[in-house]
């Protein structure tokens, strides 16, 4: 077998493992989940899934990188078709109830990672942190465009709907949630176009 068709070989098997694991963790949790579950839905032996990662551990890591890129890359579509400020919030709001809406939705990856793995200085949970913290400056950098006013506490307002949508979107009407979380957003848009009164002399 020649280099480039073992490596595509080994490529092929790698991306099979990770979106099996994905599915499964996804839908059904990860430490409910095995090892043995993945690889034999995967169609490979456990030496191959050890070869691509050493542990558990590392492929629930890998899901969590994977679905940090899709958020990300969901951020990006949407701030691309919208280059007012205002719309730029509104879009990215709009990719998120979108997900909710969508077929198979069981709330965030992340928030059910981190409920999963507690313990704080756990690299997953650390992972869940760095993921969160990043969406959470983008929000807020984006917000901070709207208006003169500092941003920093509409941000965590819009996480914090963002968070509620999330956990409520797989429990009742999606439509209803997506609907509730977009009047939220919009009330965070209205608010900072709003100018601050200067307080009253006395």
């Amino acid at each position: 077998m020649s280099r480039s068709i073992e490596g595509a070989a080994v490529s092929e098997a790698r991306t099979r493992l990770l979106n099996t694991a994905t599915r499964i963790f996804y839908a059904e949790g990860i430490h409910s989940v095995g090892i043995d579950r993945i690889v034999a839905e995967a169609k490979v032996t456990r030496a191959t899934l050890y070869r691509h990662f050493a542990s558990k551990e590392d492929l629930v890591l890998a899901y969590l990188q994977q679905a940090d890129q899709a958020v990300r890359g969901q951020v990006g579509a949407a701030l691309a078709d919208a280059p007012a400020p205002a719309d730029q919030v509104r879009a990215v709001a709009t990719s998120i109830t979108q997900g909710i809406r969508s077929a198979g939705f069981r709330g965030c990856a992340f928030l059910n990672a981190a409920a999963e793995y507690s313990d704080p200085t756990h690299p997953i949970h650390q992972a869940v942190l760095a993921h969160r913290q990043w969406f959470l400056d983008t929000v807020t950098e984006l917000l901070a465009r709207t208006g003169d006013k500092p941003a920093e506490a509409a941000g965590r307002h819009f996480v914090m709907l963002r968070d509620g949508a999330m956990a409520a979107g797989c429990l009742f009407d999606p439509k209803l949630i997506s609907d509730t979380f977009l009047h939220g957003v919009e009330g965070i848009i209205r608010a900072r176009a709003v100018p601050e009164l200067a307080p009253r002399k006395v």
